[in-house]
């Protein structure tokens, strides 16, 4: 099989993530379709370590990198279709690919006449990774409407699962039987809306989103888990951490949830800036934040 895609030695993962920081990969490859991440994982060596990456916009690769290769999602399974067949009267089927953005997919819904993923559009990074994490927000989150996924194992079968086969809770999903596969693509079950209604609904989402949140610095969306019956950026306020910074990373000031990159930042200087904030709301509050944000490689 001749190969379409792009294969790349040594990748500066800065420029592939949103919070602009990080080390090398040691290699990465954008298959140009499905078909051709099969291939090319059937013909990998076996146990070497595998990232997906979508928009790369809940991730951290330490400045020592990432010593693997790095599978971008973008653009090679961005398919996204309405299925012939309809699961029930007044619903759709919609199949989108696991590097589908949630903007693009919220999108496309809406001028499909579909509702219940407005949500996604104001949520940065792909579909493969708001069902890792099961994104949410505005009291709905990924798997709300998931009917089934397609994932690829890693000798490079495919296999779809249904939404029963995962135990799904706040900000993650995992397998009842774990095994080692990612996903490439899943069919939401939507209900038939009038398509402008939904549109307002994402406008309004947006708009919400950019008086809340400091969209124009570089940052990888909120951090901390909200605690059970807390708010993770009300407690790192309440430990005296926002507008705190470390190097050229800061907690922001809009919103005390996000780290920023003000130019510069080294992924140390972020990773300890997190560091900071646990501690201090530790202190301060008595509680254990949860990091959000998946960090992965080697320091410096």
């Amino acid at each position: 099989m001749k190969w379409r895609g792009r294969i790349a030695q040594q990748v500066p993962m800065a420029g592939h993530v949103s919070w602009k920081a990080g080390g090398d990969a040691s290699q990465a490859i954008w298959p140009a379709d499905l078909d051709e991440l099969c291939a090319w994982l059937k013909s990998a060596a076996g146990g070497q370590p595998l990232l997906f990456v979508g928009a790369g916009s809940n991730l951290l690769v330490r400045d020592g990198g990432f010593a693997g290769t790095v599978v971008f999602s973008r653009p090679g399974l961005m398919a996204l279709r309405v299925e012939t067949q309809a699961p029930a009267k007044g619903y759709r089927r919609l199949y989108a690919g696991a590097g589908v953005s949630g903007a693009e997919l919220a999108a496309y819904a809406a001028v499909q006449g579909l509702t219940g993923l407005e949500f996604l559009a104001g949520i940065p990074g792909t579909v493969g990774g708001a069902l890792v994490g099961n994104a949410g927000c505005f009291s709905s989150e990924a798997w709300d409407s998931v009917a089934s996924v397609q994932v690829v194992q890693r000798g490079g079968g495919l296999a779809v699962r249904s939404a029963a086969e995962y135990e799904i809770g706040y900000r993650e999903a995992k397998l009842v039987e774990p095994s080692e596969e990612w996903f490439v693509g899943v069919w939401f079950d939507l209900r038939e809306r009038d398509g402008s209604l939904a549109r307002q609904t994402i406008d309004e989402f947006l708009a919400r989103r950019a008086a809340s949140q400091p969209l124009e610095e570089a940052n990888a969306g909120r951090v901390f888990r909200n605690p059970a019956g807390q708010v993770a950026a009300a407690l790192i306020e309440q430990a005296g951490m926002a507008g705190q910074g470390s190097g050229n990373a800061q907690v922001s000031r809009r919103h005390a949830n996000f780290i920023v990159n003000r130019g510069g930042a080294t992924a140390a200087e972020i990773e300890g800036l997190i560091a900071e904030v646990r501690q201090a709301v530790k202190q301060q509050c008595g509680i254990e934040l949860m990091v959000e944000a998946t960090i992965v490689g080697s320091a410096k």
